[in-house]
């Protein structure tokens, strides 16, 4: 936190950080909290505290004054915002320099964030701004320094007696002019300024502030402005039963906030949870207890359940920023709850949004999805089997595996052999041997056809074994065209001594295969592509007069090629 100045000297600017970052924490009590409030009275106790660390290492602080920024030696030791930067208030009134001497921080100080808070409110209009109100306080301890205003952006000078316009006016000129008093107005005579009240006397500029104003005001996040101010109490004011009221009113803020959609406040409100329980000074643990668990309490099955009945039924819906920024912040155990309403789900918006905002939180939370493998309820699974799959969670791996067991539906499994083939990990692959052998005919086409497309070669003697073992015997064809596929694929050229004689249409004494052995030998030595396996099938196709055959001869010769 140290720079070099000019002079060659190492400067610690740490102190005046904290000093301003206490002086705008009083400027905003001042303007949100009357003096005899407590937040107000210990904001302002917190920017005396401040100064001795700045008097220690300096003799005067001396802040220079650009539109957005404050600056001490040369270093930038506050930076805003224009539209509520203290900075601007100074500069645009034509402050530049800013001083501050031992003994300001007594009385002075206060006063002097009264008057900037006053100035801020200043309509355009007004005879006085910012260098009257500061001279009319005529501070002893805080000194400051102003430029010349360019004469159009000063009031007429008429009444101070000037017969033209100048290029420029100190400010002191305008101080004395504004002390003056308007002479006695004669008994019935009228102003015709008294009736300047639309718009069209107002100047141009004057009409454009007017409504940048309105826009602003109306752009604010009133309800986030109301929860920094509830923040504020608990972490300023100790007092244990202050606390206690103010958490319940957070407490019951949630669920209106919710109900009105506001899911970006939610997830604000979340957030600056995490951050106040480490900065709120003298915690009571059961006031601690109940701010950490908010966010389980929201993550509840009962809450998730709620919150998505009233996002289904709604006419407005939320943006995806929004409602990922709400599933962001909450805990893991709100997953399985929001994948069983998945599928319940009637209006489509609000599918797609849940769809994009429960994978981030799946993504954050990879053991809460092989959590919602076990669950009971079968459309739960398969939602989870899915998005792991669309997710490629490595985690999800064993958990996915252990559904390929005899007990599981076969429509679970079929999932379940889609989201591994989707993974295509070694791990994956792995898993997926279990099907091969499988009680579901769908299933175990499935997990083959993927086992071959991936080269799994440790599938080979699972494979190998039903194909030369006559382990399909009572297959359909589809079953078997999917292993002689895989066999092909896995086992490569050793296969076509074992393919070869299954495709042959015998002889003398020797026993036939039948045609959708033929065939399915056939499509596997297509697989290999060797000079070995293309010369079989050639001979098979002069030999074979099958059909089925000679149509499945001709494929594999084409994609052999």
């Amino acid at each position: 936190m140290t720079e070099a100045t000019e002079a060659g000297w190492e400067v610690d600017a740490t102190p005046v950080e904290a000093f301003l970052q206490a002086l705008l924490k009083a400027l905003r009590a001042a303007q949100l909290y009357l003096p005899n409030n407590p937040v107000y009275q210990t904001a302002m106790a917190n920017v005396q505290k401040a100064f001795p660390p700045v008097w220690e290492a300096m003799d005067e602080l001396r802040l220079s004054v650009l539109e957005s920024e404050l600056k001490w030696e040369g270093r930038v030791v506050l930076s805003q915002a224009r539209a509520e930067s203290l900075a601007w208030v100074l500069f645009k009134d034509g402050v530049r320099t800013l001083t501050l001497s031992p003994g300001s921080e007594s009385e002075e100080v206060v006063r002097l964030l009264q008057v900037i808070n006053k100035a801020r409110l200043l309509p355009a209009d007004a005879e006085d701004d910012l260098l009257t109100l500061l001279w009319e306080q005529d501070f002893q301890y805080i000194r400051y320094d102003a430029i010349e205003l360019a004469a159009d952006d000063q009031p007429q000078l008429d009444k101070l007696g000037e017969e033209q316009a100048v290029d420029a006016v100190a400010p002191q000129t305008v101080r004395e002019a504004a002390e003056e008093p308007e002479p006695e107005r004669p008994s019935g005579v009228v102003k015709l300024e008294d009736f300047d009240s639309t718009l069209y006397f107002l100047d141009e500029k004057d009409v454009n502030y007017l409504r940048d104003e309105i826009e602003r005001e109306y752009q604010q996040d009133l309800r986030s402005n109301i929860l920094s101010i509830l923040f504020d109490i608990v972490e300023l004011q100790s007092f244990p039963t202050v606390r206690a009221e103010i958490i319940t009113i957070i407490e019951n803020f949630i669920p209106y906030l919710l109900g009105v959609g506001d899911f970006r406040a939610v997830a604000h409100l979340l957030r600056e949870l995490r951050v106040l329980v480490d900065r709120a000074r003298e915690l009571l643990p059961e006031h601690r207890q109940v701010l950490t668990d908010l966010p389980a309490r929201l993550s509840q099955s009962e809450a998730v359940a709620q919150l998505l009945q009233s996002l289904d039924e709604a006419v407005v819906h939320p943006s995806e920023e929004d409602l990922g920024a709400l599933f962001r912040e909450l805990r893991g155990e709100a997953l399985e709850t929001v994948l069983d309403w998945l599928p319940r789900l009637t209006n489509e918006r609000v599918r797609e949004l849940l769809t994009a905002a429960v994978q981030r939180l799946a993504a954050a939370h990879p053991d809460e999805l092989a959590k919602a493998l076990a669950n009971e309820n079968p459309a739960v699974v398969i939602e989870t089997a899915r998005l792991a799959g669309r997710l490629r969670l490595a985690p999800v791996v064993p958990a996915l595996g252990g559904l390929l067991i005899a007990e599981t539906p076969a429509e679970i499994k079929v999932v379940t052999v889609e989201a591994l083939a989707a993974m295509g990990t070694p791990g994956a692959m792995q898993q997926l041997e279990r099907a091969v052998d499988d009680d579901e005919r769908d299933v175990r086409i499935s997990a083959v056809r993927v086992l071959g497309a991936r080269g799994h070669r440790a599938a080979l003697p699972r494979i190998e074994t039903a194909v030369l073992a006559k382990g399909l015997k009572g297959a359909d064809l589809t079953e078997k065209m999917a292993f002689f596929e895989a066999f092909g694929l896995l086992g490569g050229p050793d296969m076509v001594r074992h393919l070869r004689p299954m495709l042959q249409t015998g002889g003398f004494l020797k026993k036939k295969n039948d045609p959708e052995t033929r065939a399915c030998a056939a499509m596997a030595l297509g697989k290999i592509g060797t000079e070995d396996a293309r010369q079989a099938l050639e001979e098979a196709l002069q030999q074979d007069k099958d059909p089925l055959v000679r149509n499945a001869v001709g494929k594999a010769l084409r994609e052999g090629r």
